[in-house]
Parts: structure tokens; C-alpha cells; sequence
């Protein structure tokens, strides 16, 4: 399985998590079976708010599942429409984050749970997922 987690910098598995998803400078991409992890850019991190394209963000790379700290309703809806399972992850490092996954520990991201507003300074807002 190809977990996607994103990232604030490349550390491989010890990288730290990004708050959210659409402004994260990077992604990891975890595979479960080889213990391998990719790193990309986030081709997508400059978008108006809402214009988030998930998949082009991810440079066409395949994942099954994304391990988020936040992440907005367009960007979740989009990906929910590619089958791609979003999940909450309040995680620090993208080990801790795929092997919470592993575990089972991790909830779906609904949409009432997705971040409906950017703040001036990133996402303040409180609610299951703070950032």
C-alpha cells in the first residue's frame, strides 16, 4: 500500500507533517511492502484558496491512501472522487503517521471534518483537527 503524507521538509520517514494538506511544500509517499519512501514537490502549493488540484499536487504518483493533518473540502472531495481514502493524522513524523495507519488507529476524514477557510497566518481554526 502507497500511503501519502505531507511534509514541511525531507527527513524520509522522519519528516515532520504538515498541517495541511493543499500548502505543504512536499510529500512523502510510504510504500507498507518495500519500507521505501519517495519524496516530492508539492506542484501545487500556490493555488487560490479552493483551486486546490490534489492530483496535480501529487505529480501523478499513485496512492491508496492520504494521512493528513488537515486538508480542505474541495481538495477531500476531489480525492474521494479518484478513490483515494483521506485520514486523519495528528501524527509529528510520517513514521508515526503510517504506523498509526498500520494499526488502525487513524479515522476517515468526513467532510464536516475538512477546513473550510484559510486564515491570514495558516489555519488557526480550532475543531478535531488543530493546526
Amino acid at each position: 500500500m502507497k500511503l501519502c503524507v505531507p511534509i514541511m521538509e525531507n527527513q524520509g520517514l522522519d519528516s515532520p507533517v504538515s498541517a495541511h494538506f493543499g500548502s505543504a511544500p512536499g510529500f512523502a509517499i510510504a510504500d507498507t511492502e518495500s519500507g521505501e519512501v519517495l519524496v516530492i514537490a508539492n506542484q501545487n502549493q500556490h493555488h487560490a484558496h479552493g483551486m486546490c488540484q490534489p492530483l496535480a499536487a501529487l505529480a501523478g504518483h499513485q496512492i491508496d491512501a492520504l494521512l493528513v493533518g488537515g486538508i480542505g473540502q474541495g481538495a477531500l472531495s476531489k480525492l474521494a472522487a479518484s478513490g483515494i481514502q483521506v485520514f486523519l493524522a495528528g501524527a509529528a513524523t510520517v513514521r508515526e503517521a503510517v504506523d498509526a495507519h498500520k494499526a488502525g488507529m487513524l479515522q476517515p476524514v468526513t467532510p464536516g471534518m475538512a477546513c473550510g477557510h484559510h486564515g491570514p497566518h495558516g489555519h488557526g481554526h480550532g475543531g478535531p483537527h488543530q493546526h
